[in-house]
């Protein structure tokens, strides 16, 4: 496997799996509804819909990085807000960040090893230090999602009982 396989294969595991670190992006978002994720457990804290938008969010940025796209994240790219919350927004939304993760390893893929090991725009890194980046970015935030999941599905339950 050469650095661009690796590094798409990571990024395929933290949202498909089988990952390492324990429930992909989707495994976890599975069967979560829209009013699950929009629940604010903890006040001062991302819910797991903004969480799934600043997911999809970064990798958009990385693959604009290696497209020759803009580098920095547009206004209000980082933490994009929620728009409508339906149920059918809810899919759209958890569908972008299937589609953006598989367009960036489709990508990837293609990448020679002088790409993948030369730097990144405006950076000291290089394009696979960024893209193992995103599969870390989606491991840390899934941990997050997985912590207020058990709450938010819990409290659901308990309402319904």
């Amino acid at each position: 496997m050469n650095h661009a396989e690796l590094a798409a294969d990571e990024i395929h595991r933290a949202l498909r799996g089988p990952a390492w670190h324990g429930s992909s992006l989707q495994e976890l978002l599975a069967a979560l509804s829209a009013e699950e994720a929009i629940q604010r457990p903890i006040p001062t804290a991302h819910n797991i819909w903004e969480l799934v938008l600043h997911i999809t969010s970064w990798s958009n940025i990385a693959l604009r990085r290696i497209t020759g796209g803009q580098v920095e994240p547009h206004e209000d790219e980082d933490w994009p807000v929620p728009g409508e919350m339906t149920s059918e927004q809810w899919d759209a939304d958890r569908e972008a960040m299937k589609e953006s993760h598989e367009r960036l390893t489709e990508v990837v893929t293609g990448l020679t090893d002088d790409q993948i090991l030369a730097k990144a725009p405006k950076s000291s890194n290089s394009v696979a230090v960024m893209l193992h980046g995103v599969a870390q970015h989606d491991a840390y935030h899934g941990g997050q999602i997985a912590l207020l999941r058990k709450v938010v599905t819990t409290k659901h339950r308990r309402a319904a009982i």
